[in-house]
């Protein structure tokens, strides 16, 4: 036994992957709906929710685990998107209980910057999985036409929103497979590694 009680064992932490990975599809799910016209615009409160907490608040926790397990990847993707959620999420509040106007420039503005930040993302993405491969790829898509919508077209708007739907289930798909795969000991579902 150490003569330091304050010695502190290293400890495995369960992956955060699949964590992550649901709060980005279901909040992306619900914000998507809303963007496709399948949900009505009302239903924003319920996003502003999510944003806030799940999609926000507990992505970044499981990107801050990510950065725990050495993966800087998932650690960059889940803090970054997690901020935008809280984000997209504080600025919703606000200009629904009217206490701010969002001008169309700054929305466009927003969106066009994380356009950026998830093309580079996307590369990164085809050093991990052809499931996250293929969510990265949608994502993206989806952040084009949302800012080509936000720039006043309301088609790319509502196609950004569809894209978005294809993006959360993808990423649903991933999810599952991290914890099926982990709880069954086995490939349940395939993510297919990418070639290195």
């Amino acid at each position: 036994m150490s003569n330091n009680v304050y010695e502190i064992k290293e400890s495995a932490i369960a992956d955060p992957g699949p964590l992550g990975l649901a709060c980005f599809a279901l909040t992306t799910f619900c914000l998507s709906m809303i963007n496709a016209g399948l949900v009505d615009k009302a239903a924003t409160i319920v996003v502003i929710a999510l944003a806030l907490v799940y999609g926000g608040a507990t992505q970044i926790l499981a990107g801050m685990w990510e950065f725990k397990k050495n993966n800087v990847f998932g650690a960059t993707a889940f803090s970054s998107y997690g901020a935008f959620w809280i984000s997209l999420g504080i600025f919703d509040l606000l200009a629904t209980l009217k206490l701010v106007t969002v001008p169309s420039q700054g929305v466009w503005l927003f969106l066009l910057a994380w356009t950026i930040f998830t093309f580079y993302m996307w590369i990164g993405s085809f050093g991990t999985n052809k499931a996250l491969v293929v969510t990265f790829t949608l994502l993206l898509l989806a952040f084009i036409l949302l800012t080509i919508g936000a720039a006043g077209n309301h088609a790319a708007h509502t196609w950004g929103g569809y894209v978005g739907i294809a993006t959360a289930i993808v990423a649903w798909y991933t999810s599952a497979a991290g914890i099926f795969n982990t709880v069954y000991g086995k490939v349940v579902l395939p993510v297919g590694p990418c070639k290195k």
